[in-house]
């Protein structure tokens, strides 16, 4: 995951009205490019570009204007940062969206050194692993943050009663007696909530309870997926190293580099064989040196 990838997944979704457009919208920008993802909750589109394609898209929009491209960047910044603030965009720029085909057109218009300054946003149909990154596994750990939550809660009541009812066996009694509640019960809670409140809680509408409500959590979460693969990352980037290491072509390069040694002798089930061997050829050397050490005879002698 590289820098644009792990900083747009950090951030919070904003809400856009853009004319007749209702959009969920996260954006993050640096020196080097910029990442941008959109949905209409019906499909979610998103463009990722570095420094040559913002150099290249500036040439062709902004003809007058000369930059390098992190002044682009930096302006692009400015705009949009106000924007996914804020519930309406600022008055110093105009944002409209068209569809074409698949994709999605994000036009901006503004002034840069005053002189018009205009960016097209392509983005295309996002991967479904894409989805999955910033929608699919955030929002299934926040319901289970939120399940987590609700039992901690429950919990905490039962202790509440438990105190309530050490007070009123003691004797205590309420001085206002409206403020009386009756023991908590999970089944019977959970049962009510699931006919009178939950229709209302499940109303998404345009997206808008999600951004308003819920943003913290998710950025809560979305960061713990980032600790959660960096740890990951340098977790297999230390076993790599350690096998590399202990691989066999390390150990092949290190017998490779080692001097020849002699030839080994036979196996031990041989060595009597080889010392009878020895033992009879040190018995014929002696032998042999006295026939050679003998003078032959004459006639005469």
């Amino acid at each position: 995951m590289d820098e644009l990838e792990q900083g747009l997944l950090m951030q919070p979704w904003a809400w856009l009205q853009l004319a007749e457009n209702s959009l969920l919208a996260k954006a993050y920008i640096t020196k080097n490019g910029y990442a941008l993802l959109v949905s209409d909750l019906q499909q979610v589109w998103h463009e990722q570009v570095d420094c040559s394609v913002v150099s290249q898209r500036a040439k062709e929009l902004n003809k007058r204007l000369t930059a390098p491209p992190a002044a682009f960047l930096c302006h692009l910044d400015n705009l949009l940062r106000p924007l996914l603030k804020a519930d309406t965009h600022p008055g110093e720029a105009t944002f409209s969206c068209d569809r074409v085909a698949e994709a999605l057109i994000l036009r901006v218009r503004s002034e840069l050194s005053g002189l018009p300054f205009y960016w097209h946003f392509h983005c295309v149909q996002a991967s479904p692993s894409l989805v999955s990154q910033h929608l699919i596994r955030p929002l299934m750990g926040m319901s289970l943050a939120l399940q987590g939550h609700v039992r901690e809660l429950t919990a905490l009541l039962r202790m509440k009663d438990l105190e309530i009812q050490e007070y009123q066996e003691s004797g205590a009694t309420l001085s206002r007696g409206r403020l009386k509640t009756e023991p908590f019960e999970e089944n019977s809670f959970l049962e009510q909530f699931m006919v009178e409140k939950l229709p209302e809680a499940c109303s998404l509408g345009d997206g808008k309870p999600f951004v308003t409500n819920l943003q913290s959590l998710y950025v809560a979460v979305t960061k713990q997926e980032v600790q959660a693969a960096q740890k990951l990352q340098r977790t297999v980037s230390g076993e790599t190293q350690i096998s590399s290491s202990t691989s066999p072509q390390g150990t092949d390069s290190q017998l490779l580099n080692q001097p020849e040694q002699p030839v080994s002798a036979a196996p031990a089930l041989l060595a009597p064989e080889h010392q009878a061997m020895s033992a009879s050829d040190s018995v014929q050397k002696p032998q042999l040196s006295k026939l050679k050490r003998k003078k032959p005879r004459g006639l005469f002698s």
